[in-house]
């Protein structure tokens, strides 16, 4: 029995040590100082794990070994900062902010481009004026750009007397950078929220990307509404203030989602559920906590809570909010 769980202690080790010796090579692969000397240094760090790993002995030093080497990197990575100085993809290239006064909130530069293409648009940035006593609910936008396991979710928080405002979390790209799931480990992307025209981030992805975006109406109250939108205005103006790093794991979309809604709920955080990670399937577990609509089968409601064809017909048109909400189930809330 020892031989066993000192076999098994060993193999865990193992395991561990390659994954942190692979990581440690991406960090400086991809975020290194040396320019042109990164992958070269890259190597030499993957060789001295190596090294460590096959010639250090005894186990205990072997241990030391890869902890020092692990840590150093990971020390050094930490103190790289975010920057505003970059040439910033014209999408990005403005962030936005909030001046909150009481019940009226005035959002600048809220992102409401004219696309031609997905790659040819025309940037525009305006200013809305929204009022939080106004503010009756959150509807939630589900994109899918890939594997049917990973998805982008979109809140768009509904006002009786004005256009939705939608929030979308995304990477802050330079000129020239594309997304990398690989890259989004290390510290290449901004983390930006981009208040927008759902005519913007929503049409953008059905109309001009080809992908597909589910829309679904929430059952959270307005009161809950408001305080969730407070969150994310809270986090607006401390990026405008002070830019952080997207990260894949720690940081990214989903992640800042569940943060504001923690934050709206008096920091009450719901059980964990491996759906919140693979958020492709979040949709499910939102249905299956009664967070959206109910009143369908979770398949017929999936089915007609996609909004692609909708969307098309909508085009540009000042309704297109309305018009891609035709069809979809009144939730719990509204129906009362």
């Amino acid at each position: 029995m020892k031989r066993l769980v000192r076999w098994v202690g060993y193999l865990l080790f193992a395991v561990v040590s390659l994954i942190a010796a692979a990581w440690a090579f991406g960090a400086v692969w991809f975020d290194g100082p040396f320019e042109d000397a990164d992958k070269i240094v890259a190597a030499l760090v993957a060789c001295a794990f190596a090294l460590a790993l096959l010639f250090v002995r005894p186990f205990w030093r072997k241990l030391g070994a890869v902890a020092l080497l692990f840590g150093g990197v990971l020390l050094w990575w930490l103190t790289i900062k975010p920057t505003e100085d970059r040439a910033w993809q014209p999408d990005v290239a403005r962030r936005a902010w909030a001046d909150i006064h009481d019940d009226e909130i005035t959002l600048h530069d809220v992102r409401n481009c004219d696309y031609h293409t997905e790659t040819d648009y025309t940037p525009r940035w305006e200013t809305r004026v929204v009022h939080l006593s106004k503010l009756t609910g959150v509807d939630l936008a589900i994109d899918f750009w890939g594997s049917p396991w990973i998805a982008h979710p979109i809140a768009s928080f509904q006002f009786a007397d004005s256009l939705p405002v939608a929030m979308s979390i995304e990477t802050r790209k330079a000129i020239g950078q594309s997304y990398s799931a690989l890259r989004g480990f290390y510290r290449q992307y901004e983390l930006i929220y981009i208040p927008a025209d759902e005519r913007d981030v929503i049409r953008l992805r059905t109309n001009y990307r080809g992908e597909e975006v589910y829309l679904y109406r929430t059952t959270v109250s307005a009161e809950r509404a408001r305080a969730i939108f407070l969150e994310y205005l809270k986090h607006l103006n401390e990026l405008h203030e002070r830019p952080e790093f997207y990260n894949a794991v720690t940081d990214n979309c989903t992640t800042n989602i569940r943060v504001a809604n923690i934050a709206a709920a008096g920091g009450k955080a719901p059980p964990w559920n491996w759906r919140i990670l693979l958020n492709g399937k979040g949709d499910e577990l939102l249905y299956q906590r009664s967070v959206i609509d109910r009143s369908l089968p979770f398949t017929e409601l999936k089915a007609r809570s996609l909004i692609n064809v909708r969307a098309k017909a909508a085009g540009a048109s000042p309704d297109f909010s309305q018009l891609i909400r035709v069809g979809l189930p009144l939730c719990g809330t509204e129906a009362q």
